[in-house]
């Protein structure tokens, strides 16, 4: 039987203001200076290691990847991480769409997070108009100079706002120059700017929290930041204004992007923390084409990097610097544990809070210096 797509057009989306937001930045945030969360000896041990690793790989000019997922920034670790990328401690860091989500939030709206089960059942679950309106405007303005999803989005939190071309502009520049790099990109925004009454000139926006935004505090110490989204997974879908070739084009340079901070990763580091599908997903395939250029130019493939892995699952119970467990085990289904194993480094993994781990590698640091 034919089946027809949705009209996401004739969504009915909603402002942030009538939303109950469960979590609220003012509340969240972790004072670096704070006593961390406890852990365990064993993990304090790794922790320490850790921060010799990452001291060792900045001595040497080696990448230090921090990918994470969105609870990081939920639980509070902003400030913290603001610290690091100050000190010079982490060279890149990796996110998913979920991750920009309530980092634009808490910047401008100063809260963020719903109740899925209510706003599912009641039809309006991620349909509110500035989220998704105010992350495609960014990644449609950041797009026409070049930029990925991480660096668009955290250019318009620090700068609140962007600067769009006129509409007459856009099209004369698609006329003259139809296969233009350029071209699809400039297409979409001009086609956003007609359906969604975007204005050309500046367009301001102010975020008042933008000291809760790691992508912000990221682009204002010039670290590269990359979003690896899925289409339809972020609630920046539930709006008219969804693009689905304006976020694969962004997620495409941040790709490539992620590629070449793992092309620096000899006697590097990698902290995978709370991040159980993306990221070892997204660093398997980046991490094949980076040796795939490698072997084709005569040089070795990446070696000598250390991951650390974090989560609050058990591991499965399994030891993994023993190596990937059997098939008839449980673990060997752990994909954040498994595909990191198989990378080529030397691979540990934690089960810890994030916010508390990155909180004890900061202390562990500053203690190392």
């Amino acid at each position: 039987m034919p089946v027809r797509p949705l009209d996401l057009s004739q969504l009915k989306v909603f402002p942030l203001a009538q939303r109950e937001s469960l979590t609220r930045a003012d509340d969240i945030l972790i004072n670096p200076d704070a006593e961390p969360k406890p852990c365990s000896e064993q993990n304090a041990i790794l922790i320490r290691e850790c921060a010799a690793r990452i001291k060792a790989a900045r001595a040497r000019g080696a990448s230090v990847m921090l990918i994470y997922g969105a609870h990081l920034l939920r639980n509070g670790a902003a400030s913290i991480l603001e610290r690091m990328m100050a000190a010079g401690w982490i060279t890149h860091l990796a996110t998913n769409g979920a991750g920009t989500i309530h980092d634009w939030e808490y910047a401008w709206f100063g809260a963020s997070t719903e109740s899925v089960e209510m706003g599912v059942a009641g039809g309006h679950f991620g349909t509110w108009h500035e989220t998704a309106s105010t992350i495609h405007l960014a990644l449609m303005a950041g797009a026409l100079d070049g930029l990925g999803y991480g660096v668009s989005l955290g250019k318009l939190i620090h700068e609140d706002g962007v600067t769009l071309p006129t509409i007459e502009e856009l099209m004369r520049l698609i006329a003259a120059d139809p296969a233009h790099p350029l071209t699809a990109a400039r297409a979409d925004l001009l086609r956003a700017m007609r359906e969604q009454n975007w204005s050309a000139g500046r367009v301001r926006i102010d975020h008042k929290w933008k000291h809760a935004s790691i992508l912000a505090q990221a682009y204002r110490h010039g670290v590269p930041v990359t979003v690896h989204p899925g289409i339809g997974y972020d609630i920046i879908s539930n709006h008219p204004v969804f693009s689905g070739s304006a976020i694969g084009r962004a997620a495409e340079w941040d790709f490539k992007l992620f590629g070449g901070s793992v092309d620096g990763l000899d006697g590097g580091v990698v902290l995978s923390v709370g991040s159980a599908i993306m990221g070892p997903q997204v660093f398997e395939k980046s991490i094949s084409c980076v040796n795939n250029l490698r072997l084709q130019s005569g040089r070795d493939v990446v070696k000598d990097h250390s991951l650390f892995v974090v989560d609050l699952q058990d591991g499965g119970n399994w030891d993994w610097t023993k190596g990937e467990p059997p098939k008839t085990n449980p673990a060997y289904y752990l994909r954040f544990c498994k595909s990191y194993s198989r990378m080529g480094g030397a691979m540990h993994y934690l089960q810890n809070d994030n916010a508390g781990f990155i909180h004890t590698l900061y202390r562990a640091l500053c203690s190392a210096d």
